[in-house]
């Protein structure tokens, strides 16, 4: 994957991409794509995982021939990598995830589609042409919402869905809250139009989640439950289903999803024209039930560091989940991944496949389509010399007898 393409002098490592792009986005923005939940730990330790381990390299290698790609969803991925689904890219720049989908086709990488994109499914589609793209879906409650999403993805050519598991209530992002979040006109919530009145169509994050309607209708109902029972202290968890326009903070967290019932309706409905992945796996014990109820695939993630702060490092959780799922089920995992020689540790720790969402939103804020280009071949390019000077000339050379972790102490250990 040698780039024909010259160095841009100002931005020559994704660090640099991020600096550029925060320049480029206003305060809402920035801080909407860059916060963790809470103090934002998670966030951090996604990152600082990777340090925790060193390459072994490998000499006198024949490595004059070096392949990088990977098959998947029925093409050639150029790298182990994929564009993660992330939301209402249009923040970024106006062309959004049209941008996104042209460099993904350029590039020769699948890219991700968020349900609350500010394109619709149908438009990406055309725009990536024969590469393969992946829908992220919230199981919605009322399910028919979801069923007509899952309906128009089989008939766009989408190769999966990855259901995302790991919002059974949202992550307090501070931030988000004290810039009481809208999305700005013109931008909608492309994909639910239909399903929205025009004022909820341009709003996705319909104010913070404690301003929506369902949230004070719950306050209102908590607050008269406790004062009819004086010896309550608890706050009520009485859960209502959201109702009137499809809104982010309404309708994405759905506490009701489970394994037993909402897994094999999603199967119904995909399969056979989409496989069926879950998406927010950090355990073995969750990896077992998903093998146990026959979806696809899994991606080892933590939302982004933007759901549970505290939880485990994506990297950091994907050992355990590998013991117990590798051959039997592929394992992505995201989170965190900033250079190629993430990717490379990654795979040696056993993942079959990576994503990586806040940097290309950086490369879209830089220089759109160009800047998405740029931040897939910055990655790349890093990933291939990563492997070469590691001594592999094949994903599937890349295993744990090239990686050593280090302790507290600053002493290696073999895996």
């Amino acid at each position: 994957m040698a780039s024909q393409e010259p160095h841009d002098l100002n931005c020559l490592t994704i660090s640099e991409l991020e600096q550029h792009a925060a320049a480029r986005m206003d305060k809402q923005t920035r801080d909407y794509y860059n916060e963790g939940a809470d103090s934002g730990s998670t966030l951090l330790e996604n990152s600082q995982a990777y340090a925790k381990y060193r390459i072994r390299p490998r000499v006198l290698r024949d490595i004059s021939s070096i392949d990088t790609s990977v098959p998947l969803f029925g093409a050639r991925n150029s790298i182990p990598l994929g564009v993660a689904p992330t939301a209402m890219q249009c923040l970024a720049h106006p062309d959004g995830e049209m941008a996104t989908a042209r460099a993904c086709k350029k590039a020769g990488i699948v890219m991700g589609l968020s349900s609350f994109a500010t394109t619709t499914l149908e438009d990406v589609a055309e725009a990536s042409g024969d590469n393969p793209r992946i829908l992220q879906l919230y199981l919605f409650e009322e399910r028919e919402h979801s069923r007509k999403l899952i309906q128009r993805a089989k008939k766009a050519g989408y190769k999966a869905v990855f259901l995302t598991v790991d919002t059974p209530v949202l992550g307090r992002r501070n931030m988000e809250i004290r810039n009481e979040f809208k999305l700005p006109k013109p931008y909608k919530i492309a994909n639910f139009t239909e399903d929205s009145d025009s004022a909820a169509a341009k709003t996705v994050m319909e104010g913070t989640p404690s301003t929506t309607s369902d949230q004070k209708d719950k306050k209102s109902s908590s607050t008269s439950s406790n004062n009819n029972n004086n010896n309550n202290n608890s706050t009520s968890t009485t859960h209502t289903p959201p109702k009137g326009p499809i809104s982010f903070h309404t309708h994405a967290p759905n506490p009701t999803l489970n394994w037993s019932t909402d897994v094999a309706w999603l199967k119904q409905q995909c399969h056979p024209e989409m496989s069926v992945w879950i998406k927010g796996i950090a355990t073995a014990e969750d990896a077992l039930l998903a093998i146990h109820h026959g979806l696809d695939g899994l991606v080892v993630s933590n939302h982004g560091g933007r759901q549970l702060n505290g939880a485990i490092a994506t990297l950091d959780a994907l050992p355990e989940i590998v013991a117990v799922a590798k051959g039997k089920m592929p394992v992505h995992v995201d989170g965190g991944i900033r250079h190629g020689t993430d990717i490379f540790k990654a795979l040696a720790l056993g993942a079959d496949f990576v994503w990586v969402g806040r940097p290309v939103l950086w490369g879209l804020a830089y220089r759109g389509q160009e800047g998405v280009e740029l931040c897939l071949r910055l990655l790349g390019e890093e990933f291939l010399r990563c492997m070469g000077l590691a001594g592999t000339v094949g994903v599937g050379d890349i295993s744990k007898d090239y990686l050593v972790k280090v302790d507290k102490g600053g002493f290696v250990s073999r895996l």
